[in-house]
């Protein structure tokens, strides 16, 4: 057997492994205080986590104005939601319209 003669193979399989590794995905956080969403404008990539951090003392909710979710924050409590699709999504509290917000998601 020839030295090397194998190489090639390893390092086709290596990068094929590497390839194959998906890249890790953020951790955003969204915080609720003060009938505010901040920051207002966000962008987050498919695969990524939204924290929404609630600091008042009444519940709020995060929702899609297209429908792409609903999230309840009960007071003083962080409630997590993965996202699950690309798009520009406005949201709002249910609770209070006047709070707004923009999540801009990428593929």
């Amino acid at each position: 057997m020839r030295p090397g003669r194998y190489l090639p193979l390893v390092a086709v399989a290596l990068l094929l492994g590497a390839a194959a590794v998906p890249a890790h995905a953020a951790t955003i956080q969204i915080t609720i205080d003060n009938l505010v969403f901040a920051p207002v404008e966000v962008s987050a990539k498919v695969g990524d986590t939204i924290e929404w951090i609630n600091k008042d003392v009444f519940a709020h909710t995060a929702t899609a104005r297209n429908g792409d979710f609903d999230v309840a924050t009960p007071p003083n409590k962080t409630v997590t939601s993965v996202l699950t699709k690309a798009g520009s999504v406005e949201y709002y509290c249910r609770y209070h319209p006047n709070m707004k917000a923009v999540l801009t998601i990428a593929p």
